[in-house]
């Protein structure tokens, strides 16, 4: 039976490939969540009405504004704004690899511990708040995977995570991936870039 802990000490350790030839920046928060002797990752369901991934599972974040001295404050400005997390409530582990959007982005995510508590949602932004059980997403049941041809990054590879009734899928896909493949025993198909 495969380990359903996340080793955060190789995620602090990581030393992240930055991107900066996109048109905007902005970062993300994976937040961690010990909840009844188990580990959560905590998403946000986007607003139907969003112009840009509507209804889709995400994690906090978005964004750079001129007030972010750094990319990390973007990721805990966000978060603030989205699920009403204090920056002093997350313990940051570490940084994950930029990746690019269809949208012209280069995402920053970052990892954190946080309580276990309610958080409140924006909802103009946010339609829920989810916690996903990490036994979920490591279930290989839960997991499947599609290859497509993409007309400029050629052959990419779309990671889907069905957990209780909700798929994370997409970008959020990509960086969940990176995040499992260092802290856990998980193992994605060959030849998957998390830059496409």
């Amino acid at each position: 039976m495969p380990r359903t802990t996340l080793t955060l000490d190789p995620i602090a350790a990581h030393e992240p490939r930055e991107i900066d030839d996109q048109e905007h920046d902005a970062a993300v928060l994976a937040p961690i969540v010990d909840r009844d002797g188990e580990q959560h990752l905590l998403f946000t369901r986007r607003a139907d009405h969003l112009g840009e991934h509507p209804g889709q599972m995400s994690f906090p974040g978005g964004g750079a504004e001129p007030v972010d001295e750094t990319i990390l404050e973007t990721a805990l400005r966000e978060a603030n704004e989205e699920i009403g997390l204090e920056p002093a409530e997350a313990e940051v582990v570490g940084r994950l690899d930029d990746i690019r959007t269809v949208t012209e982005y280069a995402v920053t995510p970052f990892v954190a511990r946080v309580p276990d508590r309610e958080y409140e949602r924006d909802d103009s932004e946010v339609a829920e708040i989810v916690l996903l059980p990490l036994s979920g997403i490591l279930d290989p049941a839960n997991y499947e995977y599609e290859r497509r041809d993409h007309p400029y990054y050629g052959d990419i590879v779309i990671h889907y995570f069905h957990v209780d009734g909700y798929t994370v899928w997409g970008a959020t896909g990509r960086i969940l991936v990176q995040l499992l493949e260092l802290a856990t025993e998980f193992e994605p198909p060959e030849r998957v870039g998390r830059s496409e």
